[in-house]
């Protein structure tokens, strides 16, 4: 996020902020408490992040990156929900699902793929590599990435066809199935 994007003159636009993160923010609660909580309550944290972050504007450097900055403060919020809230759990029940749960050839595989298309992507050019990870990891959509790298979509798409393409070759040359 650019700072100008979210710094008007010497303040800090809240309206920006919120409209830029909450469904990134949305998205960390989501993975990070594993669904188990319920949408009032993930709502509530969201406002919270937004009111602990104007209530603190002052402590915060314009120069730094707004977005880590408000994960910090979910993950805070996340702790506190967390201790409010009582979960129950029969032990046996968990027992179970735990064991089916974790198959270890599974995330060994998972494992050696993220490092097959890590490979890849060190090797890929500089370009090649940001448009992967604005589109994989950032959730970015095509005409959002064309936009900020000043170039067509048809080339955003070719880039990623070709390096799924890559990817697909040498994971299928490692032994595994490409998902």
């Amino acid at each position: 996020m650019e700072k100008e994007e979210i710094v008007e003159g010497q303040t800090l636009n809240l309206e920006e902020i919120i409209n830029q993160n909450t469904g990134y923010l949305y998205t960390i609660i989501m993975n990070t408490t594993n669904k188990k909580l319920s949408e009032e309550d993930i709502e509530e944290i969201i406002s919270d992040i937004f009111f602990v972050f104007w209530k603190n504007k002052e402590k915060f450097d314009k120069n730094r990156r707004l977005t880590p900055y408000l994960v910090g403060i979910a993950k805070n919020l996340i702790k506190q929900k967390f201790r409010q809230v009582e979960f129950t759990y029969d032990l046996k029940e968990y027992e179970e699902e735990l064991v089916d749960n974790i198959d270890i050839n599974y995330l060994i595989e998972q494992r050696e793929k993220q490092n097959v298309i890590e490979k890849i992507l060190e090797d890929s050019r500089e370009e090649d590599k940001n448009i992967f990870i604005m589109f994989y990891y950032n959730g970015k959509k095509i005409r959002e990435i064309a936009k900020e790298l000043k170039c067509t979509e048809v080339k955003i798409k070719s880039k990623l066809y070709r390096l799924r393409k890559r990817i697909k070759k040498e994971l299928e040359k490692g032994g595994y199935s490409y998902e």
